[in-house]
């Protein structure tokens, strides 16, 4: 077994984990939601699978990029939000309801929007592209569906057990998650580095900035939304962004440093939005365009 394997069985064990501990938290009313309103349903699909993948096509051919940095900008673009978001929009005030059920949905909706998104971009890429339904839809089932279900199913069966082991495993699933980031970040330092100057880095940021302005001008008038939407948006998951990749390109190390650059891109870009948000939310506690606001 190389690194690469192990690296990618310790981040799926981590991703199951910290999933799992928010279905421990988690009613079904709540991982529904999206479901349930096809208003927001429908703004979540416009936000996430039609003007992202559209802004991902319009950035590959433009600008002179690489195959495989195509490969990865475009790969993001179509792939669902990661699980380990709902974190970062909790810390910004986000609702529960809406957070949990559009994790939920875009899990869901994945295994067949990721497999037909990949077919419709290859005449604008000019590459044959190739991922069957079967890896997206188990990595989504893995990671997502079957870890919220099982959450969800002890929390009502047994909720004391659910609320005393939610916050260790928690705890578990980022200690994983951060032991296997930072071995990706050292190995694939080249690589990354090499990316920066060659326009890479620039539509990487633009397209985070863009996906943070497209979901909250589509999140609603419900503050806690806007904010959701927005992260969910400009945020995708690498796990099935690397499957991609490597179904394409699996001697091509420079989609995995595509990838990896993006998440730092991300998580810088994103970090204004997050204080800007908790500011407005402490400086407007209850009432946000006319609506009461969920805190």
């Amino acid at each position: 077994m190389d690194l690469a394997t192990l690296i990618l069985i310790v981040v799926r064990a981590s991703v199951f984990l910290s999933v799992l501990a928010m279905g421990l938290a988690t009613t079904w009313r709540e991982a529904t939601y999206l479901f349930r309103n096809r208003r927001e349903f429908l703004l979540a699909l416009l936000s996430l699978d039609v003007i992202m993948p559209l802004v991902a096509v319009a950035f590959v051919s433009l600008l002179n990029l690489e195959p495989p940095v195509k490969i990865a900008l475009v790969a993001l673009s179509v792939s669902p939000i990661p699980p380990i978001l709902p974190k970062k929009e909790f810390k910004a005030g986000a609702s529960r309801e809406y957070t949990l059920g559009l994790l939920v949905f875009a899990a869901a909706l994945s295994i067949v929007f990721v497999p037909l998104a990949t077919v419709i971009l290859q005449p604008v890429l000019g590459v044959q592209l190739k991922l069957s339904v079967f890896p997206v839809a188990s990595l989504a089932l893995v990671t997502v569906l079957a870890p919220m279900t099982l959450g969800i199913v002890v929390h009502r069966l047994a909720p004391k057990l659910a609320a005393r082991v939610a916050r260790p495993l928690g705890i578990v699933a980022t200690f994983l998650l951060i032991i296997t980031v930072l071995p990706i970040v050292i190995f694939e330092r080249k690589a990354i580095l090499s990316l920066i100057g060659d326009g890479t880095l620039i539509a990487m940021a633009i397209f985070v900035l863009v996906g943070l302005l497209v979901g909250h001008l589509l999140g609603g008038p419900v503050r806690e939304n806007r904010t959701v939407l927005a992260f969910s948006t400009a945020t995708r998951h690498p796990g099935i962004a690397v499957a991609i990749a490597h179904a394409n390109f699996p001697q091509q190390k420079l989609a995995l440093a595509a990838i990896g650059l993006y998440l730092i891109v991300n998580a810088i870009a994103t970090l204004p939005y997050m204080v800007w948000t908790k500011r407005h939310q402490a400086d407007h506690p209850k009432v946000d365009a006319g609506l009461p606001a969920k805190i």
